[in-house]
């Protein structure tokens, strides 16, 4: 098995992310991406994409022949109620992941098209999913039921979900290894802040997650790039009964047209940290707030924490952001150490914070592979 390998794939609707892994070691070979899938600067589809991706692995020498590639774990955002931890993708797996396309239209399918290629290509290789929707399988049941007519969910599955799942477990993993060694003390209560484009934030009591902002869908929670977050659940209403949009049009805005775009005008959040008008300082402590309301909230939920951690693009790559979420909560004793945080650390807090602080750049391909390890060994 020494030439062995694991590739993780994250197909999107026009870019495929990959990693490939030593299966024994699982130690990252390479990683890439390959982008404009359908569109006139890209390849035509997800198999001309895999075929390129393969014939580049051969090319740089990653990999002899393609018979090396033993597994594939693929990213797949929404494991509904029938997936409670990753699975070996047969044709009846494969059509439930289908069926649940309705409930993430813009993410299943490009998972399947990578599945069905990979299929195609390495018929020999076992294809195993590993789902974002997964670490909240356990949530307690006043966490994903919505307060909507009880047979919405019993009939039709209209409950909370929760998203990032994959980063979030990675994160909190790591997080508990890092203090355990720092102190060598277990952490029971753990909040992860996944911030970037999508943005999501989970509170984590002994190792389970007990809440989580992202909800049936992943428009749910705090304000992000394109999506609004939390809004009244009336607004929607009110755009089709009474300003003409039709339901198409509303799911645009709130999905493509609303969070930091629809505030400013911009969406990558750096040009808004350098930006000085009105609309782009509107915009960040709009952010900011939704941000701290969640971490508030879930301080009470957990009934304190031993640490809070941030991960993803601004998560990991805004100092300025990570020291203003945590002054609002100075009041609990936390600690910020600037230095330590500007050079982006580990433990961005001080040794006397009542509350650990930490910076954690997140690795979902390296825990869709652990996931796909431990999966080949059990079967």
């Amino acid at each position: 098995m020494k030439n062995s390998f694991i590739l993780v794939l994250n197909s999107g609707s026009s870019s495929v992310k990959y990693a490939l892994f030593n299966l024994n070691k699982l130690k990252l070979v390479t990683k890439g991406l390959e982008e404009n899938i359908g569109l006139p600067t890209g390849v035509k589809n997800h198999c001309e994409a895999l075929e390129k991706i393969f014939n580049l692995l051969i090319k740089e020498k990653h990999l002899t022949v393609l018979r090396d590639i033993q597994a594939v774990g693929h990213r797949v955002v929404h494991g509904g109620e029938y997936f409670r931890k990753p699975v070996i993708i047969t044709p009846d797996v494969l059509q439930k992941i289908k069926d649940l396309s309705l409930m993430a239209p813009l993410h299943n399918p490009p998972n399947i098209l990578g599945i069905e290629t990979c299929q195609k290509l390495l018929p020999w290789a076992k294809n195993i999913a590993v789902f974002d929707t997964e670490f909240y399988s356990v949530l307690p049941r006043e966490a994903y039921i919505y307060a909507l007519p009880y047979e919405f969910y019993e009939q039709h599955q209209i409950r909370r979900y929760g998203f990032h799942g994959i980063s979030h477990k990675y994160i909190s993993q790591e997080a508990h290894k890092v203090l355990k060694k720092e102190s060598g003390v277990k952490v029971h209560r753990i909040i992860t802040c996944h911030l970037g484009a999508g943005s999501s934030i989970t509170a984590i009591l002994d190792g389970k997650p007990i809440d989580t902002s992202m909800g049936f869908t992943p428009l749910e929670g705090v304000v992000m790039t394109t999506r609004s977050g939390n809004i009244d659940p009336f607004i929607p209403l009110y755009l089709i009964n009474n300003l003409g949009y039709s339901a198409p049009e509303v799911d645009e805005i709130l999905n493509k047209k609303s969070g930091y775009f629809g505030l400013c005008g911009l969406k990558d959040f750096r040009d808004i940290l350098k930006q000085e008008t009105d609309k782009s300082k509107l915009c960040y402590q709009v952010y900011l707030r939704s941000v701290v309301k969640y971490i508030g909230s879930y301080l009470a939920l957990l009934g304190g924490v031993e640490a809070i951690v941030f991960a993803g693009g601004i998560g990991e790559g805004s100092a300025k952001f990570r020291k203003e979420v945590m002054d609002n909560f100075k009041f609990l004793g936390v600690k910020i150490d600037e230095r330590k945080n500007k050079q982006q650390a580990i433990i961005i807090s001080t040794a006397n914070s009542k509350i650990k602080v930490l910076n954690i750049p997140t690795n979902e391909e390296l825990m869709i592979a652990k996931e796909v390890l431990t999966i080949l060994k059990n079967n």
